[in-house]
C-alpha cells in the first residue's frame, strides 16, 4: 500500500540502497552474493519466519534492482549469474519488466466466496433466498456454501444483514485492470504478458512483495560516475515524496549532490504536450476523427491500442511530457545523459522504445531514488534549498493528478480558439479506462477529449510513488497555487516545441 511503511516497503528500499552502494563504492559483482546476508542477517527471519526463504526472496529482488531476469526455481544458478553484461552505464529494461518471484506468490484464492463464523444462522436467511443458483444451504444452524454450484455473482454478500458473508479475491489480480494475472498448475500467480501493459499495480498490490520490476539503479549510478553530464527530468508528481518537508529547491539539492548536473521538471514537457494536443484536437476533431485520446500515460495508450486497435489513431499522436523534457535537455546539452524519475513502471519500458532510447538512457522511480539518497546517507530534508523550481505552469503540474491533463489541453484551446466549447472525461484505473473507451466506441463520447490513467488518482497513485495518494494531492494542489505561470501557452519553453517535434 503506497504511503504506508511496511515490512514490504523496508525490504524494496533496503535492496535498492544496497545495489546503489555497490555501484558508489566500486564493489567486486560478486559481492551480490553476500547481500542477502548482510540485509537479513542473523538466524531468526524476520517476515517469514524462514530465514532461508527471506534471504533467497531478497536474492531474487537484488537479481531484478540489476536488471537482470528472476531465476528459475527448477534449475541451479549462482545469484550473479548473467550480472556482468548488466554492470554497464547503459542498459535498457529487456522484458518482461514485471515478474513474480514464484516461491515468494502465497498462492491466494484466486476468487473465493465463504461464510465466516460470524454467521448467526437467521430465519430469514437472506442469502439462501437470493443465490440464483442454490449454492447456499443450512447446517447446524450455519448457512453454507456448495463451491461447485457457486458462480461468485457476489449476491449473498450484499443480503447479508451481519457482513458474515466474504468474497476474497487476489489483491494482484483485482488490481490488474487488463486481467492478465491467472493461475499456474500450482495454484500461483502468472502474468499473460500479451495483455500486460506494466502499469505496476500488480506490484503494489502484492501483500507478500512477490512481484517485483527490473530497475536501471546500478547503471544509473555508474552514469553519475563517469565524465558525462547527467540531468534529472523528474515528474511533476514528486512534491514531497522524499519527506513531507522535502521542497522542489531540496529535491534539487539533493540530486546535485549525489552527482546529477541539474533537475529539470516534467512539468516543462507537460505544458509542451498541452499545447501540442490542444492544436492535435483542433485540426482532427471531429473533421478527422471522432474524438482524442491523451497520450501522456503509456499504459493507458497502450492498454487503448490493444484494447480497440481499429481506434489506434485517435490516441494523440503527441510526444509524452517524459520525451519533450529529454529532448529540450539534450537540445541545450548535447552531450549528456537524462534520467526519468517518476511514478510510472510504464515509463520504463516507454523509454526502451527505439524511438525513445536515444532520448531517456535512464528510468528511476521515486522508491528508487529514495535508494541513491540513502546509500550516499542523504537526508533530503536537511540540506540547503538550491535554486528555486519554477519553470513550469500550475496546469503543468497539474498533468500529475486524474482530470490535470484534460484541463490544461482544454485551457489551451480556449486561449487558441476561444469559441469552441470542449467536453471532457476521464476515467483513472485501467477498468474504468476500457469502461470509458467502450461508451467511446458507442458514440457517447463523439466530440469529446478523454483522458486516460493507468493508475489511482493519476500519476500520483503510480507504481513507484512513496506517499499516500490523497495526501500527495494536497502536496501537488499547493504546489499549482504557488506557480507563478498559469497556463501552459505562458512557458517561456514554447520556442523548443517546433525544434524538439520536428524530427518526430
Amino acid at each position: 500500500m503506497r504511503g504506508l511503511y511496511s515490512s514490504k516497503t523496508e525490504i524494496r528500499l533496503k535492496v535498492f540502497t544496497e545495489i546503489a552502494k555497490m555501484a558508489f563504492e566500486s564493489a567486486p559483482l560478486s559481492k551480490i552474493e553476500d547481500l542477502p546476508y548482510e540485509i537479513v542477517p542473523g538466524e531468526i527471519g524476520k517476515y517469514y519466519d524462514n530465514i532461508f526463504l527471506e534471504r533467497a526472496i531478497v536474492g531474487e529482488r537484488l537479481r531484478a534492482a540489476m536488471g537482470l531476469p528472476i531465476r528459475k526455481m527448477s534449475e541451479h544458478a549462482p545469484l550473479s549469474e548473467g550480472i556482468d553484461a548488466s554492470a554497464i552505464d547503459e542498459k535498457y529494461y529487456d522484458p518482461p519488466l514485471i515478474n513474480i518471484i514464484k516461491f515468494a506468490c502465497h498462492a491466494c484464492p484466486h476468487n473465493r466466496i465463504f461464510i465466516t463464523d460470524a454467521c448467526q444462522g437467521c430465519l430469514e436467511h437472506p442469502c439462501i433466498e437470493v443465490c440464483p443458483k442454490g449454492a447456499i444451504h443450512m447446517e447446524q444452524g450455519r448457512s453454507i456454501i456448495d463451491e461447485e454450484k457457486c458462480i461468485k455473482c457476489g449476491k449473498c454478500l450484499s443480503a447479508c444483514p451481519y457482513n458474515a458473508i466474504v468474497k476474497q479475491e487476489r489483491p494482484c489480480a483485482k488490481a490488474c485492470g487488463m486481467h492478465a494475472i491467472g493461475n499456474d498448475a500450482y495454484g500461483r500467480a502468472e502474468i499473460d504478458y500479451d495483455k500486460c501493459v506494466s502499469c505496476g499495480m500488480c506490484l503494489v498490490s502484492c501483500p507478500f512483495s512477490a512481484i517485483v520490476d527490473k530497475s536501471q539503479i546500478y547503471q544509473t549510478v555508474l552514469a553519475l560516475k563517469s565524465s558525462t553530464p547527467v540531468y534529472a527530468a523528474i515528474a511533476p508528481s514528486f512534491i514531497h515524496q522524499f519527506g513531507s518537508h522535502a521542497t522542489p529547491e531540496l529535491v534539487r539539492a539533493a540530486l546535485k549532490k549525489i552527482g546529477f548536473e541539474d533537475m529539470v521538471e516534467v512539468a516543462v514537457g507537460a505544458d509542451l504536450c498541452a499545447i501540442q494536443e490542444a492544436i492535435d484536437f483542433i485540426k482532427n476533431v471531429p473533421e478527422n476523427q471522432k474524438w482524442l485520446g491523451t497520450s501522456c500515460c503509456p499504459a493507458w495508450s497502450v492498454m487503448a491500442k490493444k484494447t480497440l486497435p481499429e481506434y489506434a489513431d485517435y490516441i494523440s499522436m503527441s510526444l509524452t511530457p517524459m520525451v519533450l523534457t529529454a529532448r529540450m535537455i539534450k537540445k541545450e546539452h548535447p552531450d549528456c545523459k537524462v534520467v526519468f524519475i517518476g511514478p510510472c513502471a510504464a515509463k520504463k519500458l516507454e523509454a526502451s522504445r527505439r524511438s525513445v532510447r536515444s532520448e531517456v538512457e535512464f528510468v528511476l522511480t521515486f522508491e528508487e531514488t529514495m535508494g541513491l539518497f540513502k546509500a550516499k546517507n542523504i537526508d533530503v530534508e536537511s540540506l540547503e534549498p538550491d535554486a528555486p523550481v519554477q519553470d513550469s505552469s500550475s496546469l503543468g503540474k497539474g498533468f500529475a493528478k486524474s482530470g490535470g491533463v484534460a484541463q490544461a489541453v482544454v485551457k489551451v484551446i480556449n486561449k487558441i480558439k476561444p469559441e469552441l466549447e470542449v467536453n471532457t472525461v476521464n476515467a483513472e484505473g485501467l477498468d474504468e479506462c476500457r469502461k470509458m473507451l467502450m461508451m467511446a466506441k458507442a458514440g457517447k463520447y463523439d466530440g469529446y477529449l478523454l483522458e486516460g490513467m493507468a493508475c489511482p488518482g493519476g500519476c500520483i497513485g503510480g507504481a513507484g510513488v512513496l506517499k499516500d495518494i490523497r495526501k500527495a494531492k494536497v502536496h501537488l494542489e499547493h504546489d499549482m497555487q504557488r506557480s507563478e505561470l498559469k497556463s501552459p501557452t505562458e512557458t517561456e519553453y514554447f520556442r523548443y516545441l517546433h525544434l524538439i517535434t520536428s524530427e518526430e
